[in-house]
């Protein structure tokens, strides 16, 4: 409990304090965002913002995770250093990302060919060594199957295993991407996520099968340390949060939105929870949702469904402030944690 309480403090701490530092950075390179001129006209005034600012909460989250294991004298896992490189590797990709859109002033950065290829590389190398590596107990950190509150159903094989990661990765990512439309509305709902993965992780430590083969204990390999890397990540979103809320003093940037996504799903598969994955990120689905109804929705009436996708911007045209959209937007996601924690200890409660 130690290492979780060290790492989300150590993270919280080094990106409150480095944020100011690297806006300063940032603004003195003239690495500012651009605005797409079809979006709408209230973003316009936001061009020039600093951006990149997820390498911040990357950097802290890894520093977090670093601090509590000295502190403590404990040896990283397989597990945490899996979905910590998936986090910092989809990072990359967007760093990437972003680079050659305040390099070159445009809105568009890396080519969507080259960024999913770049996507596939880091999500095939988490994928496969997921899949290794296995403890004491012959338990891998994550196994070739489907799940929701742990796996089920027949192994669907390992190929079709790092196919099916790879689509999770992509659709989450790009998921928290299209969130990342108002300032705080990714990071705040993506902090209640990890936070329901801290409680997840604790609470799969405390009933895991290496300690009592209760019929409802828990095969996962790392339960501990998975809840130490999402308390890191916790602590470095919501010290970003505290300049990125609006009126955002800094964005996070594909740079940001990417590693999310990564970090989001990498805690889901190797806690055997990917399904109740989609419950927690609620919100997240319903955006892409909106987007996906947009599109198909023109393509086959020829008229759109909402003002403007994805959904934030559909209130924001109708005449709903940014403040107001965010904070209703962060009480729905916190209603879908909510739900999603409460269908994870389901099954454990007592039957009347």
């Amino acid at each position: 409990m130690t290492n979780i309480i060290v790492a989300g403090g150590a993270a919280l701490i080094f990106v409150m304090l480095g944020t100011p530092a690297w806006i300063r950075i940032v603004n003195r390179l003239g690495y500012g965002q651009m605005i797409r001129d079809e979006g709408p006209e209230a973003h316009l005034n936001k061009r020039g913002t600093p951006t990149m600012g997820g390498t911040v909460f990357i950097v802290g989250s890894l520093v977090g995770y670093a601090v509590a294991h000295l502190f403590n004298q404990t040896v990283p896992t397989i597990s945490g250093l899996l979905v910590l490189f998936l986090m910092a590797g989809l990072g990359l990709v967007g760093f990437v990302d972003d680079y050659i859109k305040v390099f070159k002033q445009r809105s568009l950065g890396l080519r969507s060919g080259a960024k999913m290829i770049g996507i596939i590389l880091v999500g095939v190398v988490f994928a496969v060594g997921s899949l290794n590596f296995p403890n004491g107990y012959q338990v891998t950190p994550a196994a070739d199957s489907l799940s929701f509150l742990r796996d089920f159903g027949p192994p669907i094989g390992p190929y079709l295993f790092v196919i099916w990661a790879l689509l999770l990765i992509a659709a989450m990512s790009n998921g928290v991407n299209l969130t990342d439309g108002l300032d705080g509305l990714a990071a705040g709902p993506a902090g209640m996520v990890l936070a329901a993965y801290v409680i997840i992780g604790n609470w799969q430590l405390r009933n895991s099968c290496e300690f009592a083969l209760d019929p409802k204990c828990y095969t996962v390999r790392d339960p501990l340390d998975l809840a130490v890397v999402a308390a890191a990540v916790l602590g470095g979103v919501f010290g970003f949060l505290w300049w990125n809320a609006p009126p955002a003093k800094i964005f996070m940037g594909d740079t940001g939105s990417l590693a999310l996504g990564g970090v989001l799903v990498g805690l889901a598969i190797l806690t055997r929870t990917q399904f109740l994955l989609a419950i927690l990120c609620g919100l997240i689905v319903m955006i892409t949702l909106s987007v996906m109804i947009q599109v198909g929705g023109f393509k086959l009436t020829g008229k759109r469904v909402f003002k403007m996708a994805p959904l934030q911007h559909h209130f924001e045209l109708s005449g709903w402030a940014e403040t107001t959209i965010v904070v209703r937007f962060w009480l729905m996601s916190a209603l879908f944690v909510a739900i999603g924690i409460g269908l994870f200890y389901l099954e454990w409660m007592p039957k009347s």
